[in-house]
């Protein structure tokens, strides 16, 4: 007979006891503080017992079942929500979108999105008509969400009438990026199974929108049961629960400890292999290192490079690895002193040790950040990339902004990265050689949403990807005015003028020009401070196979499968 006793060590729960050979981590929470008279299980299905989800009972049940170690839990898994890392994880995988890019090969035998062919999702085919001012979407049918209810085109319109009345994240790519101003006019159901979008300008970006991870469609029968008086849309409902018609279905979501994925078994291209994922938060990544090599879990997230490295040579795990389209940098906050004079951002720039950072924290598995547009997508260039580490430099920029002696400022960065963590301490180190003082603040990341998002933190990490493969929309994202996303309140109005005509154009060379233009502004004005393209690095057991890499860098589930 087996049996478990729980200790809580180092700030992770252990599960120790005869017949285990060491110490297993486990990042659930759990009233109870001790388990006995656990027969013929392994250590991992214990643990799967003990977040709330009975054990299989077959190997098979085992083999369909996934559980994932990550530092953090969606904030919320409403798509209204201002998108994380974690929750577009979630995002991808329990909201459904009406197209993807066709699928392909990189190098390295792992699936990957073919950026030049747009291929049907729950839309099983579109028009676009030939000015690119409007699209028409035809439906699947027999499509059907967890709860069984078939896809139609009242719920594409019910998913465009809430987003568009709470102004947030669909209503920003609709009237930012596709520049609609009147709802009526731009949405249209033209019969059961058919729904229209009229836009006022020709936009280049009108059909590959729809793939935007952000944008799924909505199960509106189930989400109207949860409407009430006081919360019209259910956004309280949706932040804890999904009703989509996607490959997989929210069962249990405890925010900072675990979310419960069930398999969607209507699911229109066939019942997901994996029926059951157990998503746990586990902060410390050593943690997760650890569980991963016990065996406790199949897959690691947001393991740092010297470990990534250290598994590397371990038999019985596997380490997928893409460079895709992040752009990892410290936002300043424009709108007020220090950071609203562009010599004292170009100041900070000059003082990064890049060459050090590539070295110490990432092994020289990163790639320097030289542009605002992601390195994969056309029309980038690095051309007009400047900033090497010059503390003279930076000395004498920070004179001329009156500022001889330095100043003092704050860097948040998120719990649970000790990556960011690493990088703040080089940055510290590096910034106080001319006089800049920086505290550092490690906060939740909630909090630090909250913050950097009400302009209270004047300095503060941000890892982020533009879905959309186009430079116009990656530029309108981060650097618009009028962006909700523009987080550092860059302003210029050049740059303003030249995104709204490489969103409205269809010329592309002429996008192609003043997005160069764009790259070439932004350099020079420096909102940010430059860092890395750090790639995505994922750990799993060498069991796990099927990997895939989409633009939102969230593991998409339904194409994993366990030998």
């Amino acid at each position: 007979m087996l049996k478990l006793q729980a200790v809580r060590h180092d700030g992770a729960l252990w599960l120790t006891g005869k017949g285990v050979k060491a110490g297993v981590p486990w990042s659930g929470r759990t009233d109870h503080s001790s388990w006995s008279s656990w027969a013929g299980i392994s250590v991992a299905l214990a643990v799967a017992i003990v977040g709330g989800y009975a054990a299989p009972a077959a190997a098979q049940d085992a083999k369909t079942t996934l559980i994932v170690a990550g530092p953090r839990t969606p904030e919320s898994l409403d798509q209204e929500y201002p998108p994380t890392e974690a929750s577009h994880e979630a995002r991808r995988n329990i909201y459904e979108r009406l197209l993807n890019y066709a699928p392909a090969k990189n190098s390295d035998g792992i699936t990957i999105e073919d950026f030049s062919k747009i291929v049907g999702g729950i839309a099983e085919t579109y028009d676009l008509s030939p000015d690119k001012t409007s699209i028409t979407f035809h439906l699947r049918t027999g499509v059907k969400s967890y709860d069984g209810n078939e896809l139609s085109a009242d719920d594409l319109m019910w998913t465009f009438s809430r987003g568009w009345n709470l102004k947030a994240t669909f209503r920003w790519y609709m009237t930012q990026v596709l520049k609609i101003e009147e709802f009526d006019k731009a949405f249209k159901k033209i019969d059961a199974q058919t729904v229209q979008v009229s836009i006022p300008h020709p936009s280049p970006l009108l059909d590959r929108i729809w793939v935007n991870n952000d944008l799924g469609i909505l199960d509106a029968a189930e989400v109207k049961k949860h409407v009430t008086n006081e919360d019209p849309w259910a956004s309280k409902w949706l932040a804890n629960h999904s009703a989509s018609f996607a490959p997989y279905h929210v069962v249990k979501n405890v925010p900072g400890q675990e979310v419960g994925y069930e398999a969607n078994p209507n699911y229109w291209r066939g019942a997901p292999t994996l029926r059951r994922v157990i998503f746990r938060e586990m902060p410390t990544s050593s943690n997760r290192v650890a569980a991963l090599q016990a065996g406790s879990v199949d897959v690691a997230e947001w393991l740092v490079p010297r470990e990534l490295n250290l598994l590397a040579k371990i038999p019985s795990v596997k380490i997928w690895k893409v460079y895709g389209n992040y752009i990892h940098r410290v936002e300043m906050f424009n709108g007020r002193p220090p950071f609203d004079n562009t010599k004292v951002r170009q100041a900070m720039n000059y003082l990064v040790p890049r060459d050090d950072i590539l070295k110490a924290v990432y092994f020289d598995t990163a790639r320097p950040t030289k542009s605002p547009i992601s390195e994969i997508y056309p029309a980038f260039t690095d051309g007009y990339f400047k900033y090497g580490y010059d503390v003279a430099k930076a000395k004498g920029l920070l004179r001329e902004a009156g500022l001889p002696d330095g100043f003092r400022t704050q860097i948040g960065y998120r719990t649970g990265e000790p990556i960011e963590e690493e990088i703040a301490l080089v940055l510290k180190t590096a910034f106080a050689r001319a006089g800049v003082e920086v505290e550092l603040q490690k906060l939740p990341a909630s909090t630090l949403v909250d913050k950097y998002t009400k302009g209270e933190m004047p300095m503060y990490f941000f890892r982020d990807m533009a879905i959309v493969p186009d430079a116009a929309y990656v530029a309108n994202l981060w650097l618009n005015s009028s962006s909700l996303i523009n987080y550092s309140r860059f302003k210029s109005a050049e740059v303003d003028q030249l995104i709204n005509t490489g969103l409205t154009t269809t010329d592309e060379a002429k996008r192609v020009e003043g997005m160069r233009r764009v790259q070439e502004i932004v350099i020079e004005q420096a909102p940010w401070v430059f860092l890395m393209n750090p790639g995505y690095q994922l750990a799993t057991r060498a069991s796990v196979k099927g990997y895939s890499w989409y633009t939102p860098n969230g593991n998409n589930w339904y194409d994993f499968y366990k030998e």
